[in-house]
């Protein structure tokens, strides 16, 4: 099927239009009168249960009702997730290449693979680990900077050779 301008915009007003629902179902569900709704909720099926017999049909509209709301919060929460994940990971990355001193490896990492993943994080455990060693927890650096910078320190302070940290 050929796309025209007209379903493109049909398509793009959905996007829109689910967007603002999940952000509206986000912070809706997340105040205290939704808890409160819902404690109500639960409390009136518990009380009715002696009316009902505790039958499974009263058992069966508690399973029900819960299961297709958790079913459909699922999806409406992880846009709403997805949106603000992707809004602080650009803020983040606009921290970064504004700050001088910061290392611009960081831009972007959300899009590494686990392994290069787990290789930052290594480095960043030996600049926390050279950072405890320095005199001077205050200061910051890149990973490039403090992992040179300490090594001078600790080389200057202690005597120790840089194949020795």
């Amino acid at each position: 099927m050929k796309n025209t301008p007209h379903s493109d915009e049909s398509h793009v007003q959905k996007h829109k239009f689910f967007e603002s629902f999940s952000s509206w179902v986000t912070k809706a569900t997340g105040s205290p009168a939704a808890f409160l709704m819902a404690l109500a909720v639960v409390l009136i099926w518990a009380i009715s249960g002696p009316f009902f017999h505790y039958s499974e049909t009263w058992q069966l509209v508690i399973n029900t009702g819960t299961t297709i709301i958790t079913f459909l919060m699922v999806f409406v929460i992880q846009k709403a997730q997805n949106k603000d994940s992707v809004s602080i990971q650009l803020k983040l990355n606009e921290l970064i290449a504004a700050t001088k001193g910061a290392s611009n490896r960081l831009v972007g990492v959300e899009t590494l693979d686990q392994d290069e993943l787990d290789i930052l994080c290594k480095h960043y455990e030996t600049l926390a680990e050279l950072t405890r060693k320095a005199s001077d927890l205050r200061k910051s650096h890149s990973i490039e900077e403090a992992y040179k910078d300490t090594k001078d320190k600790l080389k200057a302070e202690e005597g120790a050779t840089p194949e020795a940290i």
